[in-house]
Formats: C-alpha cells, sequence, structure tokens
C-alpha cells in the first residue's frame, strides 16, 4: 500500500515547483498514491496556497477536481533548517496529520536543496526524530531522498556520505539521479538483455567505440551563481553521464533490480579511467549574473575514457556535454566493428551504428547495409528506426514520478549506492588534477573548435 507522509524540504525552489510538486500532483490524478500527505517547508512564512501557486502556474493543465484534492492533502510549514526547535514542531506537526488522517506512520524525506545542507537537514531531522536509523524489514519504514549531485568532490562526498551514516542505515538512503528514472534510459538495460541479437555483440571484439552526447541549445540562464561554482564536470558528467556510462557497459547483473543493477553500475566505475579531453567556456558566461568576470569555469566537455575490464579492452567512451550549443541532443551511440567487404566495388562498408536517443525525440535506431534497388551489388546505409512517442503516445511517465513512486515502493535501484558516487568522483578529481585548457567557443556552435583525438 502506497501510504505515506513526504516532508518536502526546499518547497520553494525550482526544484520543488518545477518537477517534484507537478510529479505529486501528477501522481494524484492518476490514482497511484492510496493515503499521501504532503507537508512542504522552507524558510519563508507563507500560506500553502502561495506554495502551489508557484507550481500550479507551470501546469500545463490542470483538473480542477484533483487539484481541490490535492490542495487538501497538501500543507506548509516555516522552517529554519539551524533552528532544531523548529524541527521539533515539525514532527508535532507531522505526528498531529497522521493521527488526523489515519497514516501508517511511513515518512519519506526529499531534500530539495543544494548539497551542501543535506548534512544539517538529516542531523535536525535525526535530532527531532523525524526519522530514526531503522532496518529495512520495520515498519513503518522511514526513507530519505537526496538529489545529486551528492558532494562536490570526492573528499566532500565522503564527509557527506559518513555524517548521514551516523544518523541513518544505507538502505534508508536514496541518492537519486533523474536521468536513471528517464523511460528511455531505464529501457537500455531492457534493450541489451533481452535481446540475443544484441547481447553477444556488446563487447570489444564488435563494437569500436561508444559515444555519449549530451548537449543543449540554452546557456545557464539565471543559474549564474550555481554554475560558476560547479561547471560541466560536476554537473553533467560525474552526475548524469557516468551512471549512463556504467549502464550501457556493465555486466550482466543476475536480476534488472536493485542492488544487482547498482553492483555491476560500481563494477564499471570503479574500473573506469581518464584518457585525455578538452573543456571550453561559452563567449558571454562571464557577464551572467553571479559568474565571476574572470572565472575559468567549464561549460563544456568532451572526454576520451576506458573501461578496464575484458569486455570492454581497448574500446574508447566518448563523452560530450555542454551549454549554449547548435542544438539540444541528448543521445548514445555504439559504433560496431566494420564488417570485412566482399564486394568487388563499393568498400569499405558503412559500419552499423545503434543509437537511443534520450532528447528531444526518445527511441531507439539501428543502420545497416542493404542493397540498393535496381544496383546488383551496390550498397547503401539504411535506418531501421523506434519512435517511442509514435507507439507509445507523447505521454509516459515523468522522471520524478518514477522516483516517487520506487522510492515509496523500496525499490534501491533508483538510487545512486555511495560507492557509485565514489568512484566517480576520483575520476572527476584526477581531470581537474590534469588542468586541461580551456578554449572559449561561440553560442549555437558546436563547441571549440581545437581537435583531439576523442572530439565527437
Amino acid at each position: 500500500m502506497r501510504d505515506c507522509i513526504l516532508i518536502l524540504f526546499g518547497a520553494l525552489g525550482d526544484l520543488a515547483k518545477k518537477k517534484i510538486i507537478p510529479a505529486l500532483y501528477s501522481l494524484v490524478h492518476k490514482e497511484q498514491l492510496d493515503n499521501l500527505h504532503i507537508i512542504g517547508t522552507d524558510l519563508a512564512n507563507i500560506s500553502k496556497h502561495n506554495m502551489l501557486k508557484a507550481a500550479q502556474e507551470l501546469l500545463p493543465e490542470i483538473d480542477e477536481k484533483t487539484w481541490h484534492a490535492f490542495e487538501q492533502i497538501t500543507h506548509y510549514q516555516q522552517l529554519d533548517i539551524n533552528n532544531l526547535e523548529d524541527f521539533k514542531k515539525l514532527k508535532e506537526f507531522i505526528e498531529v496529520i497522521e493521527k488526523k488522517h489515519n497514516l501508517s506512520g511511513n515518512r519519506l524525506i526529499y531534500c530539495a536543496t543544494p548539497s551542501d545542507l543535506f548534512s544539517t537537514i538529516t542531523k535536525q531531522s535525526h535530532a527531532a526524530r523525524i526519522i530514526t536509523c531503522t532496518s529495512i524489514e520495520e515498519r513503518p519504514w522511514q526513507r530519505i531522498i537526496y538529489e545529486k549531485p551528492f558532494g562536490r568532490d570526492y573528499t566532500s562526498a565522503k564527509k557527506l556520505n559518513k555524517e548521514i551514516h551516523n544518523c541513518l542505515n544505507e538502505t534508508q538512503v536514496y541518492r537519486v539521479d533523474h536521468y536513471l528514472a528517464k523511460e528511455l534510459i531505464a529501457n537500455i538495460t531492457l534493450l541489451r538483455f533481452t535481446n540475443r541479437m544484441l547481447e553477444p555483440q556488446w563487447n570489444h571484439h564488435d563494437i569500436a567505440s561508444v559515444e555519449i552526447i549530451l548537449d543543449e541549445e540554452i546557456g545557464v540562464a539565471h543559474r549564474g551563481n550555481y554554475y560558476n561554482q560547479t561547471g560541466a564536470l560536476r554537473d553533467v558528467v560525474q552526475n548524469h553521464i557516468f551512471e549512463l556510462l556504467a549502464l550501457v557497459s556493465m555486466e550482466p547483473p543476475t536480476t534488472i533490480t536493485g542492488s544487482d543493477l547498482q553492483e555491476k553500475r560500481a563494477e564499471v566505475l570503479k574500473n573506469l579511467s581518464f584518457d585525455s579531453g578538452i573543456l571550453g567556456q561559452y563567449e558571454g558566461f562571464r557577464t551572467i549574473d553571479g559568474v565571476k568576470k574572470d572565472s575559468m569555469t567549464e561549460t563544456f566537455a568532451a572526454l576520451k575514457l576506458f573501461v578496464n575490464n575484458e569486455r570492454w579492452k581497448g574500446v574508447p567512451f566518448y563523452i560530450r556535454t555542454g551549454k549554449c550549443l547548435q542544438k539540444t541532443k541528448k543521445l548514445i551511440h555504439l559504433n560496431f566493428k566494420p564488417e570485412h567487404c566482399r564486394l568487388i566495388a563499393g568498400c569499405p562498408l558503412p559500419a552499423n551504428r545503434l543509437t537511443i536517443a534520450i532528447e528531444p525525440h526518445a527511441g531507439f535506431s539501428l543502420e545497416l547495409n542493404a542493397k540498393k534497388p535496381g544496383y546488383t551489388t551496390t550498397v547503401v546505409p539504411i535506418t531501421m528506426e523506434f519512435c517511442h512517442e509514435c507507439l507509445f503516445g507523447v505521454y509516459t511517465p515523468q522522471a520524478y514520478e518514477v522516483i516517487l513512486l520506487e522510492v515509496i515502493d523500496g525499490d534501491q535501484g533508483i538510487s545512486v549506492r555511495f560507492d557509485e558516487i565514489e568512484y566517480s568522483w576520483k575520476i572527476i578529481d584526477e581531470i581537474y588534477r590534469k588542468q586541461l585548457p580551456l578554449y572559449f567557443y561561440k553560442c549555437g556552435s558546436n563547441g571549440p573548435d581545437e581537435e583531439f583525438e576523442g572530439k565527437i
């Protein structure tokens, strides 16, 4: 039974109003939660109506009956995270709601805040006994969600993890990467491990290279202060791309659930090594509010890496991400080795390629070679394509709906285990130590003009 009270810290922030509250509304509309109450908390002294209004304005459409029901289960309490007394008052409020609405006592904390507040929220919530250290079998359950990035380097992430583990068990902790909840990302594992024609070729014998591209047309907008302190390596490469790389390249898990997936992703990241790369910054970044006038923060990264195991021996993994590029495209290419050409003319043959498109148009495509009509042995490349929205419609569950349901259901597969984060940060720290050159590029371009072996 999906029965709990959800405490949302940072309820007035962008993440809450743009993603979490709309996802909760959608789940209520689809009647996927049995008995839910939501308490938003933030520093401002406002009403729940004002909290919800900010999110309501961003919803494409509203069902009045559902919205009224959603308002009835939503509450707001002002809270200063540095004031333990506020947490004690919050606990009393939680208990009143649980008793009044016959809730089971299941509690879910969502930290929709910067990671430098995670430790304080956890310690104060634990001290006030809003959440306590419980085992995986105990009922009612108590869980907490932290939105990645988790820390800003290996040292800070390790310190944060230790402080959390002083209060809670690992089975209560969900470090979420919303990319792992995207429909096509979740489908990568199933695509590979449920198709006999793919899995036997998923190795260095048949694949020449792998490309992971997360390009964005938009700049950093109003996130200048955040991005100036973070950069593309921390914000996207460590946060999202490494998890995608691990999903694509992991060994077959025993089951496609929870700890089995975490174990196999961690094995990949443990064996991941950096080879070379370049960094870039788009022209005009330094003029944005919150960005230093002499900022050397990267808004673009193109890297070459290797997974040092038998399956991927010698196969380069090329990754690229950037802001203010020519167009938004988020995809993964698996480039197969070329087939030996047995034709009299027309050699070499184009190599096959499997593409997993994430955004803006989700789907798969496989590039093959076929005979050109009317010619005896002339071969042309053709594309076999699966369009996700063509088959399933425009609407599929949004990432934050999936996150909320899977955490409520206790599925750890949506969570990133700490050793995955640990290995990822070690690589990012190594890249920063290399002091790669920073090149400038024009907005609307494909990034810096400078060439290097791993540029895609």
